[in-house]
């Protein structure tokens, strides 16, 4: 594998398990704001709130649309973040070892403030590019581009760890090598989308990660 020296994580199926909570939601809102989309719940993962809005719910009037918004943000107010099994470790050791660390996320600053409470994710990372700092949110790399950018590493010498194909598409498209976490999706989905595939960080080393 390549000289990696940085590597960049997802936040939501990555770092912490909010996943399951995240699709009960959409999956009611969908229904509710009739979508019309089979596993609409699944398919917009990794997806920011605005091109959620913009691309699945331009048929709803404007008053809706801030009847949704207010939903989500209640939702959100009131989630819990479980760690995904070994993942804070797995950072920790990595900053051990000199690697620069980095999280990219499509939440908003609002939710992110939620988690640093909870998980200091903000004493944790070497950076931190939430959706509210670019301009077009993933499948697009630029904000896995940006993280590179801040942290001083060239793209090619750094790991994306994403759950979505949204996200693992955004890594590809950066130019990095792409480790699909297997908790949103099924392994065998993920196969073919990335360069490696893990079930989460429990039990695995960075020796782990970077094997040809």
């Amino acid at each position: 594998m390549k000289n990696i020296t940085c590597a960049l994580f997802d936040m939501d199926g990555v770092m912490i398990d909010t996943e399951p909570q995240y699709s009960v939601f959409w999956k009611q809102t969908g229904e509710k704001y009739k979508v019309g989309i089979a596993n609409f719940e699944t398919l917009i993962k990794g997806t920011t709130m605005p091109n959620i809005l913009k691309k699945y719910f331009a048929h709803i009037p404007n008053r809706k649309i801030n009847e949704l918004i207010t939903d989500h943000d209640r939702f959100e107010e009131h989630m819990s973040f479980p760690e995904i099994p070994g993942s804070i470790a797995f950072v920790q050791a990595l900053k051990e070892q000199g690697i620069k660390v980095g999280l990219v996320t499509s939440s908003s600053d609002t939710k992110m403030d939620a988690v640093n409470k909870v998980r200091q994710f903000d004493k944790l990372f070497d950076t931190i590019v939430t959706a509210s700092r670019v301009k077009i949110g993933k499948p697009n790399p630029e904000c896995y581009l940006m993280a590179a950018k801040e942290i001083g590493i060239d793209p090619a010498n750094c790991i994306v760890f994403e759950d979505s194909f949204a996200g693992l598409e955004a890594g590809n498209a950066a130019g990095m090598t792409t480790i699909g976490v297997a908790t949103t999706h099924p392994a065998n989905t993920l196969s073919g989308k990335c360069d490696k595939v893990i079930n989460n960080f429990a039990g695995i080393t960075w020796k782990d990660i970077i094997a040809d």
